[in-house]
């Protein structure tokens, strides 16, 4: 029994260390198969070395011959690619220096501005008659045209003083008529008057010849003639009855009644009292578009020049922009310019520069600065500037009080800098 199991002892011990020396072989070349894999070239390292699958199998129970652990592959040095970015900035460089610099010799034709806004003509729809408003016949934010109803008032008082003005002109007409006659009639006792005095004068001769000879009484003399001083003075009575009727007849009795001064008075009358008619109808004065239309309802007294409510033109548009003093070197009237509303974006307008004020907006301010001061500061003033806009038409609608931006084209470029200018002087002085 003893001599059985001796032996068996050593090959115990021979086949543990033979497993043992396995797992270590097994574990080196583990160890460099993932030293392989850390390594990595991008397109220029060489694949690793794959080990060998025996290396990788497990453990037999059976004694193997010890093996040699696989050396792993060493990569080789790996070669850096040239990058083409440098030079490529570098050669770009001066390229855009010259392209900077041409746009910048040549630029600055154009003066910007954002301190603009949209003024358009309104002004508060009113009449200068007082009267009871009878019917409106436009609602808020309505678009009218020239000559369109508003509103109107109440025509019963209107009506009724042109209907007296009428027949006070009636009056007048009849009453110049009668002047015409009554000259007519002057005229014939002028006549009658003159023809008269004739037979006074011959009555009178004859008695005096009498009372000569003592014939005729003193008496029938006398009676003689006053007869003839009655009949001159008939002559200029009627005379100058016809000269008062002349006189109110315009000097010219054969004038036409309506060119009579009295007519032309009554007539007047007449036009005033259809005007006021005519008031009482309130159309609008240009195209453009109602607004504050609710302060007015129907039944509403409104006196004389009241405003009623507003109406703001659609068509009579114009910019107002204030651009500060040092942007107004170059900028004169007439010169063309482009108008971007911020409302409509993309959108773009035409324009001309219309004028340009003579003061700043703080000169006409109720307290303007006085720069006498001992904490005087400078401050770049700004300068209004008029727009007009010349296509309005075929475009979005533009509304007072839009903010624009407005680009006047001066046509002056900015030109080399001052320094370079007077270098470049100097040089040909000098040359």
């Amino acid at each position: 029994m003893a001599e059985s199991t001796s032996p068996k002892r050593p090959a115990d011990k021979e086949s543990v260390g033979e497993r043992t020396g396995d797992q270590v072989i097994r574990l080196d070349s583990e160890r460099e198969q993932r030293r392989a894999n850390v390594v990595i070239d991008n397109d220029e390292l060489e694949a690793p070395v794959a080990l060998e699958p025996a290396a990788l199998e497990a453990p037999s129970r059976e004694p193997q011959p010890r093996q040699a652990p696989v050396a792993a592959v060493a990569p080789g040095p790996v070669k850096p690619r040239r990058s083409l970015t440098r030079p490529v900035l570098f050669a770009l460089l001066p390229v855009a220096l010259i392209v900077g610099g041409y746009y910048y010799v040549t630029g600055g034709q154009v003066m910007t501005t954002d301190n603009a806004y949209i003024q358009a003509q309104s002004l508060g729809v009113s009449t200068d008659v007082s009267g009871t408003v009878r019917e409106i016949d436009v609602h808020e934010n309505q678009a009218v045209k020239k000559g369109d109803v508003l509103f109107r008032l109440r025509p019963a008082s209107f009506e009724t003083a042109l209907a007296a003005a009428q027949a006070q002109l009636g009056t007048v007409r009849n009453q110049v008529l009668t002047l015409q006659a009554s000259y007519q009639q002057s005229l014939a006792q002028i006549e009658q008057a003159e023809a008269d005095i004739p037979y006074y004068e011959a009555a009178f001769q004859r008695q005096q010849d009498l009372l000569k000879t003592s014939t005729a009484s003193k008496a029938s003399f006398d009676s003689a003639q006053h007869d003839l001083v009655a009949a001159r003075q008939k002559v200029s009575v009627a005379k100058s009855q016809a000269q008062a009727t002349l006189a109110q007849l315009g000097g010219d009795a054969n004038q036409p009644v309506e060119k009579n001064p009295f007519y032309l008075q009554a007539q007047s009358g007449v036009d005033d009292a259809r005007r006021n008619l005519d008031d009482a109808i309130v159309k609008a004065p240009f195209d453009g578009i109602v607004t504050n239309v609710d302060a007015l309802q129907v039944g509403k007294y409104l006196p004389a020049s009241q405003p009623a409510f507003g109406l703001v033109s659609s068509t009579d548009l114009w910019i107002a922009a204030e651009p500060k003093e040092t942007e107004l070197t170059y900028v004169r009237p007439g010169q063309t310019a482009t108008i971007s509303v911020d409302t409509y974006p993309g959108a773009v307008w035409h324009g001309t520069v219309a004028s340009i004020s003579p003061a700043s907006s703080s000169s006409f301010s109720l307290l303007p600065a006085q720069n006498t001061t001992g904490n005087w500061v400078k401050v770049v003033q700004r300068i209004p500037m008029r727009v007009t806009v010349d296509d309005i038409g075929g475009k979005p609608p533009l509304r007072g009080g839009m903010s624009v931006v407005v680009d006047i084209d001066t046509g002056h470029a900015r030109g080399l800098p001052d320094f370079i200018t007077n270098l470049i002087k100097s040089f040909g002085q000098k040359s």
